[in-house]
């Protein structure tokens, strides 16, 4: 199977090496701030006004955890293609529920590294998932080929 990220050696080693652990401590830092305050994330999910209330509290638990574990793996190049995988996924999530919220006129907090109420939603933060989006995207695509396989079953 050919792969399908037709970047030469040296650029693609040192991008990926860049790209896995940029995101990855992002994903880390982001949920361990979640993971410690659950409230506070539970409220600003609830604040975005697009879940049912019944799944607000299960998401403001899970999440942080599906976001450091996914973090922690591209950092330690455990299962890259399904961390990356997950966290470009969630990331299309964050970036639909993003803007809906813009498009809405709701004035919140974006939770996306506190519930403080710092950091309220704006464009600029939808262009910043886009760019971690296409980081996520590019490691998925061409973890492969980072030492030289071409295939991702491991890795």
């Amino acid at each position: 199977m050919r792969p399908m990220c037709p970047i030469q050696n040296a650029w693609l080693k040192g991008s990926l090496l860049f790209f896995r652990f940029f995101l990855g401590g992002v994903f880390v830092y982001a949920g361990v701030t979640k993971i410690l305050d659950p409230e506070g994330l539970a409220l600003s999910i609830y604040n975005y006004q697009l879940l049912p209330d019944i799944f607000i509290n299960p998401a403001a638990i899970l999440l942080p955890w599906v976001e450091a574990v996914a973090g922690v793996a591209l950092v330690f190049r455990w299962r890259v293609g399904g961390a990356s995988l997950l966290l470009t996924g969630l990331l299309l999530v964050f970036m639909a529920a993003l803007t809906i919220t813009l498009i809405r006129g709701l004035d919140i907090s974006c939770g996306c590294f506190s519930s403080t109420g710092d950091g309220k939603v704006s464009w600029l933060y939808l262009g910043r998932d886009f760019s971690l989006f296409l980081m996520g995207a590019f490691i998925f695509l061409c973890h492969s080929r980072e030492n030289g396989r071409s295939s991702g079953k491991q890795g």
